[in-house]
């Protein structure tokens, strides 16, 4: 059944914002086209004056954590007092040096690192908004971003130096522009890092208020132009208490390694914002990950705790199976859908259930998800406790169980575009609309079908692309496949599959043959793809998500 929709509980009184540069305030939806905020749950009832890096590191010593370790790589560990430290410095450099004040916009650009772990805890410490962003992003990009934005203040990876500076050249509203990360920071004087060095190790968190925003994270892009997506303090402290409380459930003894980046919403939360929740602690790579280097490093590290993509885990578990990671005992899959056979396949090579989850940036985090004996085969999971979902028609009609439509959510978070017409495609009546198509089963649990706009009616039928690709991936000749609907006289649409085939396996007329059948006798017949296209590889976001939108003809 649908969780149940408890009495609203009321949001925390307005507190007093402490941001005095209110131009992203100024530039909210209006009200009447903001999410329906709800705060069922105990845990929920937060204060209307808060800090949201005060409460997950400062008071995280009165814990007991000061000396427990929290951001990790090969070359050094700094435990929670250690970390604070470095962040109240840098959060000096942005007050003092910099003129950064509350409200303010600041570029982070960089991959997994702790430097741009401790500079974005210290721009929100600071009261200023954090703007991370992908790190393979060109100047084109960036400039659109930094139009976007309108930040002041640019913090940045040296070794990812030069796009930002040629978006900078181009766009003189991005003022002073730091690295950070560089072969000798401390020697030198230009780095973040030498700055912070002569700060003192002390400073008071802005007293934000719990409305004032704390980031802007920008889509991943998978349907088209990104989007601006706004999150207060409130949004995320929320967050930790939903998700991670419920189903997560990370202790002070894990070690969380992952890939998605800072700079996307479902790699902030799960490789900074809830190990610091939870009191754990984070370990970011030296090197680009590879599936073999991943799973080598989760076993050197001890780590217990992964986040990555479907796809990822599919190559990953060969050298999973082949070299053990004892010490893992929970892998989280998010970002796209999750087939039944990649999970399958990584728990045959590792014991492991993998925990599912569909969150979207407009949300911060996952809002639908199970673990362990609570997984059904097939479905992404329950509506997490906090948060409310169902199935809808197109007038917002919630329908029978057993039906496709369309995904409405409803939480303590909710989806706020920074100055975008596109916000009352998302939020209608108060509901957040994800944008996917699900099932819903008589006990609650949700079956994803595609995104809205790419699910197939073809000579009536309702094909979701995710159950084909499921399907494709059985076959041990497919690596990784994309499924589109393509437009057809005949049927209205055809199920077109796009496939990338693993090494030994040629892509010609019989294989086209032998994969049809394959899919015809794993799932209902008509949902068979009737063109198939070998490609060496599929387009997708620097997250990993598919971009089947690439994949379609051209309008």
């Amino acid at each position: 059944m649908t969780q149940p929709a408890q009495s609203e509980t009321a949001a925390p009184a307005r507190g007093v914002s402490a941001q005095t540069d209110r131009f992203v305030h100024d530039h909210l939806p209006p009200p009447e086209q903001w999410p329906t905020l709800r705060y069922d749950l105990p845990e929920l009832q937060l204060p209307a004056q808060v800090n949201l890096v005060e409460v997950l590191l400062d008071q995280a010593q009165a814990k007991g954590f000061a000396h427990r370790p929290l951001l990790r790589s090969n070359a050094r560990t700094l435990n929670y007092a250690q970390v604070a430290e470095q962040v109240n410095r840098i959060a000096r450099v942005l007050t003092e040096d910099l003129g950064v004040v509350p409200g303010n916009r600041v570029l982070l650009r960089g991959g997994n690192s702790i430097g741009m772990a401790l500079a974005w805890l210290a721009v929100v410490k600071a009261g200023a908004i954090a703007v991370a962003t992908m790190p393979l992003l060109r100047a084109g990009e960036l400039g659109d971003i930094i139009n976007k934005a309108q930040p002041a203040v640019a913090l940045c990876d040296a070794k990812l130096i030069h796009e930002l500076a040629l978006a900078q050249a181009a766009h003189p509203v991005l003022g002073t522009l730091l690295t950070f990360n560089s072969t000798d920071a401390l020697a030198d004087p230009a780095s973040l890092e030498a700055r912070a060095a002569g700060k003192p190790a002390s400073f008071t968190a802005c007293p934000t208020a719990a409305d004032d925003i704390a980031l802007m994270a920008f889509t991943s892009g998978t349907t088209g132009k990104p989007k601006a997506a706004l999150h207060t303090h409130l949004d995320v402290l929320a967050a930790c208490e939903t998700w991670p409380r419920h189903i997560l459930r990370a202790t002070p003894n894990d070690v969380v390694m992952g890939s998605p980046p800072l700079a996307f919403t479902f790699g902030l939360g799960g490789m900074l914002i809830f190990p610091m929740w939870a009191g754990a602690s984070v370990y970011y790579p030296d090197i680009a990950y590879t599936p073999e280097a991943m799973v080598r490093l989760i076993r050197e590290v001890g780590a217990t705790i992964c986040y990555t993509a479907p796809t990822f885990y599919r190559q990953m578990a060969p050298f999973a199976k082949a070299v053990g990671i004892p010490s893992l005992h929970t892998c989280v899959s998010a970002g796209e859908s999750l087939p039944d056979a990649t999970r399958t396949l990584w728990r045959e090579a590792t014991g492991i259930e993998m925990t599912d989850g569909i969150g979207a940036t407009e949300m911060f985090h996952i809002f639908i998800s199970a673990a362990g004996a609570d997984v059904r085969h097939g479905a992404i999971g329950k509506a997490v406790p906090g948060y409310t979902a169902k199935v809808v028609n197109d007038a917002g009609v919630e329908l029978p169980r057993g039906t496709v439509g369309k995904l409405a959510v409803i939480g303590p978070t909710g989806c706020k575009y920074l100055a975008d017409e596109r916000q009352t495609r998302y939020v209608k009546d108060g509901w957040n609309y994800p944008g996917d198509a699900f099932v819903q089963d008589a006990d609650g649990y949700f079956f994803y079908q595609a995104r809205d706009d790419d699910m197939i009616i073809t000579a009536g039928y309702n094909v979701g692309g995710p159950e084909v690709e499921d399907a494709l991936l059985r076959h041990p000749a497919v690596a990784e496949c994309a499924v589109i609907g393509l437009p057809d006289a005949e049927r209205g649409m055809v199920v077109k599959a796009f496939c990338v085939l693993k090494p030994g396996f040629t892509g010609d007329a019989a294989l086209v043959k032998t994969l049809q059948d394959h899919v015809k006798a794993t799932i209902a017949p008509f949902k068979y793809p009737r063109q198939i296209e070998f490609r060496d590889s599929l387009p997708r976001t620097e997250t990993g998500k598919l971009q089947r939108f690439k994949l379609r003809p051209a309008p």
